[in-house]
């Protein structure tokens, strides 16, 4: 069965980002393997690597959100996000749970994210104000698309973040 969850090692120079394969999916269209595939992913990146003991499945916004990712051929994943419409995390819409496979940063597929996401985002829902919640150290990596700086640093899991807000139309790069 094709749809199996994959080890999450991979050769990094194995994929490029215009072979990935792109998906979006509400909570309840998601396939088991799929879900796995995605808490797994989540699991690796915001507990393992960034040594933070909090439970990533949410509920009330994991089960509002869709789902965007992209991957590889043989089904797994190497970046993801969170979509939410306006009023689910804040009065704006948002993007959460930004991440890439620690094999695939740096090559690229982390704006190509931003941007399917972002587009997606204005495609649900039309142009309007997105706001994140972002880890300081990417604030410039934000930056690269319109965000700008909207609060002041905040501790979260013990990890300084800000929050960040694009105007309708702002996305730059």
């Amino acid at each position: 069965m094709t749809n199996k969850p994959q080890s999450s090692e991979i050769d990094e120079n194995t994929y490029k980002i215009d072979e990935l394969v792109w998906k979006i999916k509400k909570i309840d269209e998601l396939s088991i393997f799929d879900l796995y595939k995605i808490l797994q992913i989540r699991q690796e990146v915001f507990v393992l690597e960034q040594n933070c003991a909090f439970v990533d499945a949410d509920g009330a916004k994991d089960l509002r959100a869709h789902h965007l990712w992209a991957e590889a051929s043989n089904g797994q994943i190497l970046a993801y996000t969170r979509l939410l419409a306006a009023g689910v995390a804040f009065s704006e819409a948002s993007v959460g749970r930004v991440l890439t496979h620690a094999s695939m940063r740096g090559s690229g597929l982390g704006v190509a994210l931003m941007h399917r996401s972002l587009d997606t985002l204005k495609s649900m829902y039309g142009a309007q104000p997105v706001r994140i919640g972002a880890q300081l150290y990417l604030k410039k990596f934000y930056e690269k698309f319109g965000f700008v700086q909207a609060s002041e640093p905040y501790l979260e899991d013990d990890i300084w973040h800000i929050e960040m807000l694009v105007s309708p139309n702002k996305t730059a790069i």
